[in-house]
């Protein structure tokens, strides 16, 4: 065999695999798009840090949108740290189908749930993929999930601006926005302001920022005491040109309510801090409305 047959035969090889690659891409491309053809208002929850209760705002979120009528998904692709499976107590729930479809999580009537926690048999097993399987896994996560007709899709993040948001945004292909999570002091406020960025740089309008564990009311005096500072989140937003949700501030109850995997806004409805979340929640649906939001340019 010549050189030049031999070389012709290599490149139609190569020409080969390469069209059946991007035919694969194509028809996961149109399966992803079909899977979220049903979804209305897609909102991703981001933290610019670890520990300022990015999963809980996610969480209750969603459980106030379902207690509202609305048809709501919960993904959590915080796939180093998933605690939704915890905070809504509905961990070694998931049942395995043996089929490419996954059916997720029922929380609640109108509440569907899927998260990488869900599949861990070990609940202290530590998962350590690279970039391409993380993006592989939340793609899957997007396409085989069963989500059907929702309402909202909201989306929970690990912490910063790494591979998991940038995937989530990119596969999601026009979210509505995001919803940031900080607390009030100053690390925290710093880290924030480069989630803004990052929104910016990706075309996702920021919906508002959250000031969570915003200031402490006794459970026995009353008194109110700002443990972290306070108002530093309005500040932030302010300075950055977008809008500021509310506070939240901290309650013994609500930490022993996610404990127990018990949503603090179903479950301490008639507390203080889970009638400021339910403000935040009004403004995030009104501002989820067509026309009322638009990307920020800075």
């Amino acid at each position: 065999m010549s050189s030049e047959h031999h070389h012709n035969n290599a490149k139609g090889a190569s020409c080969g695999g390469e069209e059946t690659r991007r035919l694969q891409e194509l028809k996961d491309q149109l399966d992803l798009q079909e899977n979220l053809f049903g979804i209305g208002k897609k909102i991703v929850v981001l933290s610019g840090k670890g520990g300022v209760g990015k999963s809980s705002v996610a969480a209750n979120l969603a459980v106030a949108l379902s207690l509202q009528g609305c048809k709501t998904g919960l993904l959590d692709v915080d796939l180093h740290g998933p605690s939704i499976p915890t905070l809504l107590g509905i961990d070694g729930q998931f049942t395995p189908s043996g089929t490419n479809r996954i059916a997720p999580v029922a929380y609640n009537a109108n509440l569907k749930v899927m998260s990488v926690g869900l599949f861990l048999k070990d609940q202290d097993e530590a998962v350590i993929w690279r970039g391409p399987a993380k993006h592989g896994f939340i793609k899957q996560l997007l396409t085989a999930v069963e989500w059907g007709n929702l309402d909202y899709l909201i989306v929970d993040c690990p912490p910063g601006t790494g591979d998991e948001p940038l995937s989530v945004i990119q596969l999601l292909e026009g979210a509505d926005g995001a919803i940031i999570v900080t607390t009030p002091q100053d690390v925290a406020l710093t880290d924030v302001r480069k989630s803004v960025t990052f929104c910016r740089q990706v075309k996702l309008p920021v919906i508002g920022v959250v000031e969570n564990m915003s200031g402490f009311v006794c459970p026995h005096c009353g008194e109110g005491v700002d443990i972290f500072k306070s108002g530093g989140g309005r500040t932030m937003a302010d300075e950055m040109h977008v809008p500021f949700l509310g506070r939240i501030p901290l309650d013994p109850a609500m930490v022993s309510a996610a404990d127990d995997g018990e949503p603090f806004v179903e479950h301490q409805s008639a507390s203080p801090t889970a009638r400021a979340f339910g403000e935040i929640v009004t403004t995030v649906t009104a501002r989820c409305n067509p026309g009322n939001l638009s990307a920020n340019e800075g």
